[in-house]
């Protein structure tokens, strides 16, 4: 088993963490400072600094579930943050989320490397896709890529972030689909892929009422995926946020599926992004990357 390290998304120049505590984290999009939930964050405040009561937004959690946000000074409706050559819409939802999550930024860098380096036609399968990140990452490397998500807003949004970073004529199909189904039919029809991405949900319900619940559905996922990937594959992510989930779990999982079948290289650990003010680290989930 290889040892487990933190992958830190810390060359970020329009997001930043700038403190955490109590629960909360106060963080930089662009010019916009938001005050968001974390269930992570069990530690206090060390120096409550003036910049917590002047945010533009402050999402409160609501003891019934769920919760709003309080918005303090304007915003626009949505706005544009940039990662290298790549940019990104974001836009306060009713979940609390922005339509990003930052500290993925070390996961597209991984594979705009792995695509560049292999010299050769990648195609991509993007599952769980959201809106769009590890697509815009890949499209932009040059890879062939389809971005499949259940939700059809989110399939939206990552489109126009593949325009919005000047990708809109690169080879990449957008499908609103059920995931599972989608893979099941792939195997029917044969397809193949170079690499797969998937960022499962730690619960899920599928359109017939099928429940997906990570602990459970996982491994037999990996293996349907395994039944998809090309003869010569280059690499396979699995990110989770589900808490209690320890990368030691994916890399078993890797070792009986795609190290078994392929050889190659696992990579688990953890995920964080910098925080300015105090210097800690914010742990944002756990990845597992395997790769030829």
């Amino acid at each position: 088993m290889d040892a487990f390290v933190m992958y830190m998304a810390q060359d970020w120049k329009d997001y930043e963490v700038i403190d955490t505590g109590n629960g909360e984290k106060l963080e930089r999009w662009g010019d916009v400072v938001l005050r968001r939930p974390d269930p992570q964050i069990i530690w206090p405040i060390e120096h409550e600094s003036k910049q917590w009561f002047q945010v533009h937004g402050h999402y409160h959690r609501s003891r019934s579930g769920g919760g709003q946000w309080d918005m303090k000074k304007p915003i626009p409706d949505r706005w544009t943050i940039g990662y290298r050559d790549l940019k990104f819409y974001i836009r306060p939802t009713s979940f609390k989320h922005t339509g990003l999550f930052p500290e993925q930024a070390v996961n597209w860098a991984w594979m705009m490397d792995k695509i560049a380096a292999a010299k050769r036609p990648i195609k991509v399968l993007n599952l769980f896709a959201y809106t769009g990140g590890a697509t815009t990452a890949c499209a932009y490397a040059g890879a062939e890529v389809v971005h499949v998500d259940a939700a059809k807003g989110m399939v939206q949004w990552a489109k126009e972030n593949v325009q919005l970073s000047g990708l809109g004529d690169r080879p990449v199909r957008f499908i609103t689909d059920d995931v599972f189904k989608f893979v099941q039919r792939e195997q029917r029809r044969g397809n193949k892929y170079d690499a797969i991405i998937m960022d499962p949900p730690s619960y899920g319900r599928g359109p017939g009422g099928e429940t997906w619940k990570l602990e459970q559905s996982l491994y037999p996922f990996i293996e349907s995926c395994m039944s998809i990937m090309s003869d010569n594959p280059l690499f396979m992510l699995i990110n989770s946020y589900t808490t209690g989930l320890s990368p030691s779990v994916l890399d078993n999982m890797y070792q009986m599926t795609m190290k078994k079948r392929y050889g190659g290289h696992i990579h688990c650990g953890e995920i964080g992004l910098p925080i300015t003010q105090s210097g800690l680290v914010l742990p944002c989930g756990i990845l597992g990357r395997w790769e030829a």
